[in-house]
């Protein structure tokens, strides 16, 4: 099986990609994807008010991530995911990811119009944290019900 990591990100920037109709992201490595969509250094960050509304790009772009672990988590384990989200105008909300009976992924939010991660590794990283704890709790699950 490829590494969790690389599986994520693959199934990330197909997400991404996916949403491409007229191909205007053809050219863009899929770094660039990533800093586009995900990225937020200090500098951003600052510019960014603390109290605001997130609009729906934001919310979208969030929900491609637990996509893609879904995604990733189906390709890894076989098993079907759903996901499910729920995000206030606030951009306070939940997003988890559900296989068989189980919630594999579960992430709370508050301030979401702030989301990001400081660079690509880090995006990268929790991308396979998530996806290699997700794998753990359904194994669990398999091992107590199948026993």
């Amino acid at each position: 099986m490829e590494n969790l990591k690389e599986l994520f990100k693959k199934a990330l920037v197909g997400q991404i990609r996916a949403l491409d109709q007229f191909g205007s992201w053809d050219m863009k490595s899929d770094d660039e994807l990533f800093t586009m969509k995900y990225i937020k250094t200090k500098e951003d960050l600052k510019s960014i008010p603390i109290i605001a509304d997130i609009d729906d790009v934001q919310t979208k772009d969030i929900r491609l991530i637990f996509q893609a672990l879904a995604l990733a988590f189906e390709t890894a384990t076989g098993v079907m995911c759903n996901v499910v989200m729920e995000m206030s105008h606030e951009g306070f909300g939940r997003v988890v990811v559900i296989a068989d009976k189980i919630v594999v992924v579960d992430k709370f939010f508050k301030d979401a119009h702030r989301f990001g991660y400081r660079t690509i590794e880090d995006l990268e990283i929790a991308g396979e944290k998530f996806l290699e704890n997700g794998i753990k709790i359904y194994n669990s699950f398999k091992e107590v019900n199948n026993a």
